[in-house]
């Protein structure tokens, strides 16, 4: 796909599909590691000259105008990290966007307020969507594609808008790819792949996809209890999903047949219930009482991951190993994020959970070699489908 580098953007209105779906505490932004990945491409298309215009979703409004879920506080907070202002329009194609982007100098920046306020953006039907996209491609002259954690989304400023300009990849989205191409063709041995989060069914796809890949596949958090079933234990109050046994089973059978070294939990932190500051013990991961649900794994558990990553090349980490936003159940993400670190691998962070894992347990980001910022874009890519804004991108 052709990059940015290769727009002349100077006095050009260039509008950026970026990715600042980040978490907010009333207007507190609580972790800005989306709003400084995008950085990079607006703070070099403002340098060239552009007049930038930046658009993005937060949350899940639903086609609704929603407050709670306006940018913003982003508009302030991106500002802040660009040293420059950030011009905000408070409507995405309305009156407020065409005024604020009719204003913008050589070299400015302007923020839309959140796309999914309008129903085109997420919409089924092509023609509400394509109409939407036409309005939003009549703000800028050229698009550039940015927003790594919608491109496996197919929503109008992601797929339609880049069909109407001409188009490029920003710096996020090349080296989102150029990692992602890295763990899929030229994996360097031995491949690991470390699995956790909460249900099975949001992996069913990439887990089958990576049996033919990898070399070990570590699977913990809630996902794990499920695997546990399926191998005829008992995971008291876990989180369980019944209907995916016969899948679980399935993936079970095709590891052992391809060698592939599936490696599940020995032993969790087994809490009389889930809160942050629940009685709990260490318990046996195939004797888990009845009474017990299994938040996080245990010290031997955290150990033999630990062994099975140490020599690894190639690792590929996606999903917490426990309730991490509670400090009792925090111990096992922090110590398989530590174990990559040491690994000297080349590791990569799958975005979503895992990544805020590693910023709100204080972890050195540059410890890993990449850090997502696409969790659910990273995890379609591995299962080897065809990611929409990709495929925009590369027309």
């Amino acid at each position: 796909m052709r990059t940015f580098d290769d727009l002349d953007v100077k006095g050009r209105r260039v509008l950026v599909r970026a990715d600042l779906n980040v978490p907010l505490d009333g207007e507190t932004i609580t972790d800005d590691g989306r709003i400084r990945a995008s950085v990079p491409t607006i703070r070099t298309l403002a340098d060239r000259g552009a007049k930038v215009v930046v658009c993005a979703h937060l949350g899940r409004p639903k086609g609704q105008v929603k407050p709670e879920f306006s940018l913003k506080p982003v508009a302030v907070r991106l500002s802040e990290l660009l040293g420059r202002d950030v011009a905000f329009a408070t409507d995405v194609v309305g009156d407020s966007a065409s005024a604020t982007v009719g204003g913008l100098r050589d070299g400015e920046v302007a923020l839309l307020e959140n796309l999914r306020f309008e129903p085109g953006e997420e919409s089924k039907d092509d023609a509400l969507r394509g109409g939407f996209a036409a309005r939003l491609a009549a703000l800028a002259d050229l698009y550039v594609g940015d927003g790594f954690g919608a491109v496996h989304r197919k929503h109008a400023s992601v797929y339609d808008v880049p069909k109407l300009l001409p188009h490029a990849a920003g710096k996020l989205i090349v080296a989102e790819v150029e990692v992602l191409k890295r763990l899929t063709e030229a994996t360097e041995r031995p491949y690991v792949v470390v699995l956790g989060g909460a249900k099975v069914s949001d992996k069913l796809g990439v887990i089958a996809n990576l049996l033919t890949k990898v070399d070990r596949l570590l699977i913990g958090g809630g996902m794990a209890y499920t695997f546990l079933k399926a191998q005829g234990h008992e995971v008291g109050g876990s989180l369980l999903q019944e209907d995916q046994l016969d899948e679980v089973r399935g993936f079970l059978n095709e590891a052992a047949k391809r060698g592939v070294d599936l490696v599940l939990p020995v032993d969790v932190l087994a809490a009389t219930h889930f809160a942050k500051d629940a009685p709990h013990d260490v318990v046996d991961a195939t004797a888990i009482p009845a009474d017990r649900q299994g938040l996080d794994i245990g010290p031997r558990t955290r150990e033999l991951f630990a062994g099975k990553v140490a020599d690894a090349r190639t690792i590929f980490w996606n999903g917490p190993m426990g309730v991490f936003e509670f400090d009792a159940f925090a111990g096992g993400t922090k110590a398989v994020a530590e174990a990559l670190i040491a690994s000297g691998a080349f590791t990569v962070v799958g975005g979503g959970d895992s990544a805020a894992a590693v910023r709100r347990l204080g972890l050195p980001e540059d410890g890993f070699s990449h850090i997502s910022t696409g969790g659910g874009a990273s995890l379609e890519y591995l299962e080897g489908k065809t990611l929409p804004g990709l495929a925009a991108l590369e027309e």
